[in-house]
């Protein structure tokens, strides 16, 4: 049973740094509206996409799948936010890894700076703002 509290916490935090409707010809996803993207769902029309529709692929695809019901709040936001920018099956071999939230945290740090030039910046500056976030959260 998806804990709606936390997902939609989560969820609020995930949306803005998704953003709305792209079609940057250099991002691989292609059309891509709240993160949901058209090489993900090529039968979505990611245009029209709704947002109870992407909510509802954010719950099954992300949030169930990484298990994040059964994680404290706010590390279920901090792999669910993962699992949506850099994939499900990185997000949980970083969970097999890390000892707690911030060598998490760490993980994916790491693995930004190893990213696209293009996007490294924002890349960080969203991990830099998931810190935070779990900071503010945790006190």
């Amino acid at each position: 049973m998806l804990e709606m509290d936390k997902f939609r916490r989560s969820l609020q935090f995930t949306l803005p740094h998704e953003g709305g409707y792209v079609n940057d010809p250099n991002d691989p996803g292609g059309e891509t509206k709240w993160g949901i993207s058209k090489r993900t769902y090529p039968d979505l029309d990611i245009g029209n996409l709704a947002p109870l529709q992407a909510a509802n692929i954010y719950a099954t695809d992300y949030w169930d799948a990484c298990g994040c019901d059964a994680l404290p709040f706010p590390f279920c936001t901090a792999v669910f936010d993962s699992a949506v920018l850099c994939g499900v099956g990185r997000t949980k071999a970083w969970m097999r890894q890390a000892k707690d939230i911030k060598s998490f945290i760490g993980f994916r740090r790491a693995f930004h700076e190893q990213g696209n030039p293009r996007y490294r910046k924002g890349w960080l500056d969203r991990v830099q703002d998931l810190q935070k976030f779990v900071e503010i959260n945790t006190q």
